[in-house]
């Protein structure tokens, strides 16, 4: 969407990237949204359509919208479920009617929007009164790794400072109290999801792999900026491959989750 300040692309591995995140990410997640058998529900920035998916085959008797603007994300989201459903659309613009949606969700979205406050000022136009919208963002700098891997430290503050130069905001997920209110929504709620992954889990590789995805997203843009060197990004990079198979590695980070009522 214009106005954006996506620096990530949609190429074929940061698709699987964001896949991979998922698996991760997405039960947690549904199980924060609160939701009935038959709402109407609006996933916003749904992507590959993956988190919609799964919502829509546990309301069978509901229905699921997701709204992406990117064509290429959504020429891979296939519906595949009689209730779910996909627009291309610019989520400041929705071209949805009124008071439509029981529920709307978005996840790692609103740090991405020059105007933040307009996208929510959308998906609260599209909710009934008395809907709940349901909030997950970053704030990336509440990331703590074990063994300490300072050069990684070092560039995941540029990765930042990246965000902000192109007009995002990597660290929104501690103002979502303000922008909600200042969107209009009342009986606002907020919230973590804690992610805990250390050495021997399951779940320690494919989270540091994530990291790792996400300098080798923005390494050109750093580049570009001259925000870190080559050798910054790769000391960084290394850091964090010896971490993975470090035994007594471990991370520790929380999504900034937010609820509101129309």
């Amino acid at each position: 969407m214009s106005g954006t300040a996506y620096i990530h692309g949609t190429n074929a591995a940061e698709q699987e990237r964001l896949s991979k995140l998922g698996e991760l990410t997405d039960e947690a997640f549904l199980q924060f949204v609160e939701y009935e058998p038959d709402s109407c529900v609006l996933d916003v920035g749904s992507g590959l359509g993956n988190l919609a998916r799964k919502l829509a085959a546990r309301i069978p008797q509901g229905q699921v919208w997701g709204v992406e603007r990117s064509a290429e994300q959504l020429s891979k989201a296939a519906p595949g479920l009689p209730n779910l459903h996909f627009h291309q659309a610019d989520a400041r613009r929705l071209p949805l009617e009124d008071a439509r949606f029981d529920v709307v969700s978005c996840r790692y979205l609103l740090e991405h929007v020059l105007n933040p406050v307009r996208v929510l000022q959308e998906m609260r136009r599209v909710l009934k009164p008395g809907g709940k919208v349901f909030v997950q963002e970053n704030n990336i700098l509440a990331n703590v790794l074990y063994p300490e891997c300072p050069h990684f430290d070092r560039l995941w503050q540029r990765f930042a400072d990246l965000q902000q130069l192109l007009g995002g905001d990597a660290l929104i997920g501690k103002k979502l109290l303000p922008l909600l209110t200042e969107a209009g929504f009342r009986s606002i709620r907020l919230s973590i999801q804690p992610e805990v992954h250390f050495a021997g889990a399951p779940t320690f590789v494919p989270w540091i792999e994530n990291l790792v995805g996400n300098v080798r997203s923005g390494e050109q843009e750093l580049l570009n900026r001259d925000l870190a060197t080559r050798d910054d990004i790769r000391q960084g990079i290394e850091e964090l491959q010896r971490l993975m198979y470090d035994p007594a590695g471990s991370a520790f980070f929380y999504w900034n989750r937010a609820r509101g009522v129309k």
